[in-house]
């Protein structure tokens, strides 16, 4: 639909971009192609891009002034240790009954995608998360067969199941009623990452739903996202403080939901300090038997390089040379 008025505005587009100057045209041109019944804005914040990027927020925002609604920031707001913008900038601005999510450096592949999740979520309006399956694209290469497919067809998501789950949901495929977020709880505000407390908190007022189609595209290997700034300087500290941040974003969660969802929290902070472990190849934690269920969840490829490097460090060595070599 073309133009829209504040006071029908059914979907709010919440996109957080930081030097996604080569992708942010293709994710703004993915959210303007959507076919609706409905009118929607797209609410963009740039942290204080130097590539370009607030330039050409700012060119789309005089051409669909009624949909593109920047925030430019001067200052970089995650240096100054604001960890989840969203909620800081963005969620504040929302004229929206619902909210999607979309980085700057993805984007969607289908016209349809929310039409179809709004008219869901408008028939089942106990539903508090919408999610959907994402192919994965290289950076610099093709979309892959490789998708981001927690379940293997259309299903509803018990609150347990959002919270203790043992593989992620594509943020970029995440539609949410807006009022989760009119007030944000401490384990939001507290949390590293943005999408984990989200989820949580559709997982407290509500249900989630999952539909088996590859509707958005995860963009892997961006230079300066969270994954891999993550990677950079001393990577066994930040895994150390990710970890005992996030658990201290359960315990919050805990209390919050007064142990309604216990359970589910407990082992979804076990699998993640297991997953820090894993990644810091702190090998008695990885094969205490405490974790076996982790480990299970981990990809045979997983399973196998690790076993090498523990049980026969010279023999992976020789491996992992060859399979880089293969890559190469």
């Amino acid at each position: 639909m073309n133009g829209s008025s504040e006071s029908n505005i059914m979907a709010s587009i919440n996109c957080v971009t930081f030097n996604h100057g080569a992708y942010i045209r293709q994710a703004l041109d993915s959210f303007l192609m959507q076919k609706t019944d409905f009118e929607f804005e797209i609410l963009v914040h740039d942290d204080a891009s130097t590539d370009g990027t607030g330039d050409i927020l700012r060119e789309y925002a005089e051409k669909y002034p009624d949909k593109v609604k920047p925030l430019i920031q001067t200052e970089n707001q995650y240096s100054q240790g604001i960890d989840n913008i969203s909620g800081a900038f963005n969620f504040p601005r929302v004229k929206g009954k619902y909210i999607f999510m979309c980085d700057g450096d993805d984007y969607w592949t289908t016209p349809d995608k929310m039409q179809k999740q709004v008219d869901y979520m408008e028939a089942h309006p106990d539903c508090t998360l919408c999610i959907h399956s994402a192919k994965i694209e290289l950076v610099g290469k093709a979309l892959t067969e490789k998708q981001m497919r927690p379940y293997r067809r259309n299903q509803v998501i018990t609150p347990e199941e959002i919270v203790d789950k043992p593989s992620g949901y594509a943020m970029s495929s995440m539609a949410f009623p807006s009022r989760l977020v009119k007030e944000l709880p401490d384990y939001y505000v507290d949390c590293p990452v943005g999408d984990t407390p989200l989820q949580m908190m559709a997982a407290e007022k509500g249900y989630g739903y999952y539909m088996d189609e590859p509707m958005s595209a995860y963009r892997v290997g961006v230079a300066g996202s969270w994954t891999m700034e993550g990677k950079n300087g001393n990577y066994a500290k930040k895994q150390k403080i990710y970890w005992e941040r996030m658990k201290k974003v359960y315990e919050e969660f805990n209390a919050a939901t007064e142990g309604r969802l216990k359970e589910a929290a407990d082992s979804a902070a076990k699998r993640t300090y297991y997953h820090t472990m894993v990644n810091t190849r702190q090998f008695k934690e990885i094969v205490n038997p405490e974790y076996t269920r982790y480990y299970k969840e981990l990809t045979p490829r997983t399973r196998f390089f690790i076993q090498a490097e523990y049980r026969a460090p010279g023999a992976y060595e020789l491996l992992r040379k060859i399979f880089l070599g293969k890559k190469r």
